[in-house]
């Protein structure tokens, strides 16, 4: 099964969106309300960040998360060895957030978050009842006044052929929230591993909206909505001399929602955070 590409103006896109991300983990967004413009702006402004000294008088907190991570300290998929080709930069509302960039990122966070309480109404609806029933609240109140769910600002450096053999820009991994809101990026390389182990790229057209199932939703639906694996490859030829700017957004309950029996937020964040080697 392919990932859908959905018209989000469509009489049906719930029932369509809801099916993809059950059959794939994925689903892709067209005629959304996320304007290409605001995104083809934050992105060539955080180039610019990520490409000045500025970036490191903001250095991550380990406490707090927030703030910029260098590529030295940048994550390492649960289950590889190697540290991914990365740098970014965590924003939350309530975190460090250089000034000038501070109103257009902040603009972009409440959009996409008020788009995404309206995609997790449509993933309730179209859960079968047995499902619904295991949730335990609705599903966008659980992002509700939360100040967990984070924007990352992400940047692959141009491949100077020097990298650690084995190294990718983003190894094979599942996220660890509820659902990833995700435009597409400026450069191509995601793809997302199918039922037979093969990787399938997902349709990247500059403008698609990419949406796919974390952890937490997996947990929270007992299993149904499958938190699947993806990764960003590595370019060649001429693209490998490019940049790469991504702009996921994470959507994270408060930290008391309870996601099953065994998991609050809480709990499961801090497990996570622990196996990715960044708490």
């Amino acid at each position: 099964m392919q990932v859908q590409v959905v018209d989000y103006t469509s009489p049906n896109a719930a029932e369509q969106f809801v099916k993809s991300l059950k059959e794939t983990g994925f689903g892709v967004l067209t005629n959304h309300p996320i304007k290409q413009e605001i995104v083809e702006s934050i992105y060539n402004n955080w180039y610019q960040f990520f490409t000045s000294e500025a970036k490191t008088d903001f250095a991550y907190d380990p406490k707090t998360q927030d703030g910029y991570f260098a590529p030295e300290i940048s994550e390492t998929a649960k289950g590889h060895t190697k540290k991914d080709i990365k740098e970014y930069y965590h924003i939350y509302p309530w975190g460090r957030i250089p000034a000038e960039l501070k109103d257009e990122i902040m603009a972009y966070y409440e959009l996409a978050s008020n788009l995404a309480q309206e995609l997790l109404d449509w993933v309730e609806k179209y859960s079968p009842e047995d499902v619904a029933a295991k949730y335990y609240e609705p599903l966008s109140n659980m992002i509700k006044d939360t100040p967990n769910t984070l924007l990352r600002v992400l940047h692959y450096p141009p491949l100077k052929g020097d990298e650690e053999p084995g190294a990718i820009r983003a190894a094979a991994h599942e996220d660890i929230n509820l659902l990833t809101i995700l435009p597409a990026a400026n450069e191509p390389g995601l793809q997302v591993k199918r039922n037979d182990g093969t990787w399938s790229d997902v349709p990247c057209d500059f403008g698609n909206l990419i949406i796919n199932i974390g952890d937490m939703l997996q947990e929270a639906s007992g299993g149904y909505f499958p938190s699947t694996s993806h990764r960003v490859i590595n370019p060649s030829g001429k693209a490998s001399t490019k940049s790469r700017i991504s702009l996921p957004l994470f959507l994270h309950p408060r930290d008391e929602v309870r996601l099953s029996e065994r998991h609050t937020q809480r709990t499961y964040l801090d497990e996570r955070l622990k196996e990715l080697g960044v708490k």
